[in-house]
């Protein structure tokens, strides 16, 4: 089953002028932002629309000194570039979740939700199902 949901763009593949992949995060009822899982490539499109709203971190990034996996089973790190974590993007969830809470299989990216403020993302580990 897969639902619409909302995070936040904490990183990403490629550069900060033609990303090919972000990666998404939540914040936690703490104020902690937990990776929550990886977008499937973006298209060019989707690349130039991102690329015009990121920024490097203007301060300490809550996942500085992270390393990601490339894939399941795999050893190599991903190399990735941290963002400010500040654009929110609907994307489309399977709604099955790995033993930390993150989305088990890569998420589609819809759009970026330039209407929305960070805040208003739901909680890392709130349900996505829909109502």
């Amino acid at each position: 089953m897969r639902a619409t949901t909302e995070a936040v763009v904490g990183a990403v593949t490629g550069s900060l002028a033609a990303p090919r992949t972000v990666l998404l995060g939540r914040y936690d009822t703490a104020g902690r932002l937990h990776y929550a899982g990886r977008t499937t490539t973006l298209s060019q499109a989707a690349g130039r629309t991102l690329a015009d709203l990121l920024a490097p971190p203007t301060g300490a990034h809550p996942w500085q000194g992270w390393t990601f996996s490339a894939g399941w089973g795999t050893q190599r790190a991903l190399d990735v570039l941290l963002v400010e974590p500040d654009v929110v993007m609907e994307v489309a969830v399977d709604l099955a979740r790995d033993s930390a809470g993150r989305w088990r299989h890569p998420v589609r990216p819809h759009r970026i939700r330039t209407d929305i403020d960070v805040a208003q993302v739901p909680l890392f580990g709130e349900d996505d199902a829909p109502p």
